[in-house]
C-alpha cells in the first residue's frame, strides 16, 4: 500500500474490542483504541539474551521497522536487527458472508523470525496487554488474572473484579466488564509462560499487565502463533433483555471454544482472507484504480468493526452501530445509510441486521411520530431513540424516511425477494405517503449532515424523498401491485422534473436550497437513480452539475456544500460515482486519497474534515466508510431494476 494510513488497524473486532496504531511507525508509541485512548499491547523481541522492541514502548531499544502492509482483512509488519528478521501479522477474520467468523471476538497476532546472519539464535516473544483493556480507564477498578492450558493452547485472562454488565452507555467510553485473553498454540519446540506482572504506573487499585513469553530453541527461523480474544459475556442490552453475540452457538459455547476454534482453523482462515483481500483490491483498482484499491482496503475493517453482530431474542441476525465520535448513538438509521454498499455487496443480511431495531421500535406504540426514527438507542443499550431527546424539531423526517424505503429497495433488488419488506410494510406504505406529502420541499429541518445545522427547502433532500417514492414503487412492483407501482414511479418522475426547474441556477448547476440562488451542494442521494436504472431524473442534465465538482475541489476534495469548507468522505465518493468515466472518478476521489495520506489527524479514517488542510473537523473510526464501495455496487450491477 503506498498509501501513509493515518492510523493503522490491529485489531478490530467490535467498537470496543479495537485497537490501533497511530503512528507511521509500531514502536513509535503506544497502541491504543479507536478513541486515542491508550490500549497498551507491548511487543518483545529477545535473541541470544537481548531485547528490542517491535510493539509499543519500553525500556528496551526499538527494533528497526522495514515495511508496512495493509489490506482489507490484514496489517503486516517487517523488522530487523543486526541478527534476525521478524515478521508481525495482525489479522481480523471479518469476512462478512460467514457471520459465525466474523463474529467471533477472537483476532491473530502471527510472528515469524529468521535468522539474517548466517547463525543459529535462541529467541523469546513476548506480549505485554496491559489491563486497561477491560477498563474504561486505567486505575479505576482492581483487575484480576487467571491462567489454564488445554491440549492445543495455553491461556491468560484479565478482567474488572467488579462485573457489571452492559453498565452504561456512551461515545467516548471503553469496556469494562468482560474478560481479555492472550492463548499462544502450544508445539514441540517451544515453551510457554502466562503471568501478572505488575503496571509500568501507580494506580490506587489492584492492577497489573498480561504477560506472555514464548521461548524458542536455538535454530535459524521460529514461528508462534497467538490469539487474542475478548469475552463481554452479554453484548447488547435490546429492549430490556441482555444479548448474546452471533458467535456463541453449540460449536462454540464459551470463548475458550471460540480460541480453540480459531486456532485450528487459522491456516484455512487465513488463505480465505488473503483471497478476499485480493479480490477486493483487484475490482477496485479495475473500476476505480489504485488510490481507489486502496482506500477501500484500509475501510474494511474500520466500516465492519464498528458494529456489533447478535443474535436477536428469536435468532434473528442484529448488526448495531455505533456512531463513534458522533454521539455514540445505535442503529442508526442515517448511518446504516452510507455505509450500506459494502453490506449489500458482500451480505445483504447484515443491512436487514442494521435495520431491525429501528423498525421494531418503529412499530412500537413508544415511537410518537408517523415518520421513521433516527435510531434505537445510544450504544450498547438499545431501548428506544436518544437523539435529540425526542424533540420533533431535532428530527430528521424527511431524511430517515428517504433512507428506510431506499435501503428495503436495495435489500430487494440485489436478493430479488420482497418478503423482508413484506415484514415491515405497513410502515413502508406510512413513510412513502409521508414523503409525497412533504418531501418535495422539505421544511426547516434536519438531514444526516446535521453538524450543518437546519435547513429548509433542501434540494438534495428533495431528492431522497424523491430516490424513497421511487424505492417503494419498485416494491410494489416486485409485490405484484402493478397499478400502484406505476402511479408512485409516475409520481416520483412529476417531483423530478419539478426539482430540475426549481433547483436550477443560471449556471446549469443546481443550488444547495431551492430558495438560495448561486449556491451549490452535492447531491449525492442521486446515486441510486444511476444504480437502480430507474431513469427517474435526466441525468444528462447533471453534466454541467458533475462537472462543476471537479473545478470545485480544494486540495483534499470538494466542499460539501458552498456555506463551509469541510466535506464528507462517503458523500464525495458517491458524487464521483455518478460519473461515467473512470478519469473523472478518479479525479474526483484523489484529493480524498491526498487527505489521509498526509492529514495531520493521525486517528482511524475520520469521515469529516477540512478540505483546505485534511484537518478532521470531527468523526472518527465510523461504519459510515462502507460507503465507499459504492462505485463497486454500481459497477457489479447487483442493484439494478430488472425490467
Amino acid at each position: 500500500m503506498k498509501l501513509r494510513a493515518p492510523a493503522v488497524p490491529l485489531i478490530t473486532i467490535d467498537p470496543y474490542f479495537n485497537i490501533w496504531s497511530m503512528n507511521n511507525q509500531l514502536n513509535e508509541d503506544v497502541t491504543r483504541h479507536w478513541t486515542g485512548k491508550q490500549h497498551r499491547l507491548t511487543g518483545i523481541l529477545k535473541v541470544d539474551g537481548e531485547c528490542s522492541t517491535f510493539m509499543g514502548c519500553s525500556e528496551f531499544n526499538a527494533m528497526k521497522q522495514e515495511k508496512l502492509e495493509i489490506d482489507a482483512l490484514s496489517t503486516k509488519y517487517v523488522f530487523t536487527t543486526e541478527k534476525v528478521e521478524l515478521t508481525v501479522t495482525f489479522l481480523s477474520p471479518l469476512l462478512v458472508d460467514q457471520l459465525d467468523l466474523c463474529s467471533r471476538p477472537v483476532s491473530y497476532i502471527h510472528t515469524a523470525i529468521r535468522s539474517i546472519d548466517g547463525n543459529q539464535h535462541s529467541y523469546s516473544i513476548q506480549l505485554i496487554a496491559d489491563d486497561e483493556l477491560c477498563l474504561d480507564q486505567k486505575g479505576q477498578s482492581d483487575t484480576d488474572f487467571s491462567f489454564g492450558e488445554t491440549d492445543l493452547f495455553s491461556w491468560g485472562r484479565v478482567g474488572n473484579v467488579k462485573q457489571d454488565l452492559l453498565n452504561r452507555s456512551g461515545d467516548d467510553l471503553r469496556i469494562d466488564w468482560g474478560y481479555l485473553y492472550l492463548a499462544a498454540k502450544k508445539d514441540n519446540s517451544s515453551t510457554i509462560q502466562l503471568t501478572q506482572i505488575s503496571s509500568e504506573e501507580t494506580t490506587d487499585t489492584a492492577s497489573g499487565r498480561l504477560q506472555l513469553t514464548i521461548d524458542c530453541p536455538e535454530a535459524s527461523s521460529a514461528e508462534a502463533l497467538i490469539a487474542i480474544a475478548y469475552d463481554d459475556i452479554k453484548s447488547i442490552e435490546y429492549f430490556g433483555e441482555h444479548l448474546d453475540s452471533l458467535w456463541k452457538t453449540d460449536k462454540t459455547p464459551d470463548i475458550l471454544a471460540a480460541i480453540s476454534a480459531a486456532l485450528n482453523e487459522y491456516s484455512e482462515v487465513f488463505d480465505c482472507c488473503k483471497q478476499f483481500s485480493q479480490t477486493l483490491y483487484q475490482n477496485a483498482e479495475k473500476c476505480g484504480g489504485y488510490k481507489y484499491a486502496e482506500l477501500l482496503s484500509l475501510a474494511y475493517r474500520q466500516a465492519v468493526a464498528a458494529h456489533k453482530l447478535c443474535a436477536g431474542p428469536d435468532g434473528e441476525v442484529l448488526f448495531i452501530s455505533k456512531e463513534c465520535f458522533s454521539n455514540g448513538c445505535a442503529a442508526t438509521v442515517d448511518v446504516t445509510y452510507p455505509s450500506a454498499p459494502l453490506f449489500l455487496l458482500y451480505n445483504p443480511e447484515l443491512v436487514k441486521g442494521m435495520l431491525r431495531p429501528v423498525l421494531k421500535y418503529a412499530a412500537s406504540p413508544d415511537w410518537p411520530y408517523d415518520f421513521a426514527p433516527h435510531d434505537a438507542g445510544q450504544y450498547p443499550l438499545l431501548n428506544g431513540q436518544v437523539y435529540g431527546e425526542n424533540k420533533l424539531k431535532y428530527q430528521m423526517p424527511v431524511e430517515e424516511c428517504g433512507n428506510v424505503l431506499i435501503l428495503m429497495a436495495a435489500i430487494s433488488t440485489v436478493e430479488k425477494d420482497i418478503s423482508f419488506a413484506l415484514e415491515h410494510w405497513t410502515l413502508l406504505e406510512k413513510w412513502a405517503e409521508y414523503l409525497i406529502k412533504t418531501g418535495m420541499d422539505p421544511e426547516n429541518q434536519l438531514c444526516t449532515d446535521d453538524f450543518a445545522g437546519h435547513l429548509a427547502h433542501n434540494c438534495n433532500l428533495s431528492i431522497k424523498a424523491i430516490m424513497g417514492i421511487t424505492g417503494y414503487s419498485l416494491m410494489l412492483q416486485m409485490k405484484g401491485d402493478h397499478e400502484q407501482a406505476k402511479s408512485y414511479k409516475a409520481k416520483a418522475k412529476e417531483m423530478a422534473d419539478q426539482w430540475l426547474v426549481k433547483a436550477a441556477n443560471e449556471d446549469g448547476t443546481y443550488r444547495l436550497a431551492f430558495d438560495q440562488e448561486g449556491s451549490f451542494s452535492m447531491k449525492y442521494n442521486l446515486v441510486w437513480d444511476k444504480i437502480w436504472g430507474t431513469e427517474i431524473f435526466d441525468l444528462s442534465k447533471f453534466e454541467t452539475e458533475l462537472a462543476s465538482y471537479i473545478k470545485r475541489s480544494n486540495a483534499y476534495g470538494m466542499p460539501l456544500d458552498n456555506r463551509e469548507d469541510y466535506t464528507k468522505s462517503d458523500w464525495l465518493v458517491w458524487c464521483a460515482t455518478l460519473m461515467d468515466a473512470k478519469t473523472d472518478f478518479e479525479k474526483m476521489i484523489a484529493p480524498l486519497y491526498d487527505a489521509y495520506h498526509t492529514s495531520q489527524s493521525r486517528v482511524p479514517m475520520t469521515d469529516w474534515y477540512f478540505t483546505s488542510t485534511a484537518k478532521m473537523r470531527g468523526f472518527q473510526n465510523r461504519t459510515v466508510q462502507g460507503g465507499l464501495f459504492i462505485r463497486i455496487l454500481l459497477e457489479e450491477g447487483i442493484c439494478k431494476v430488472e425490467e
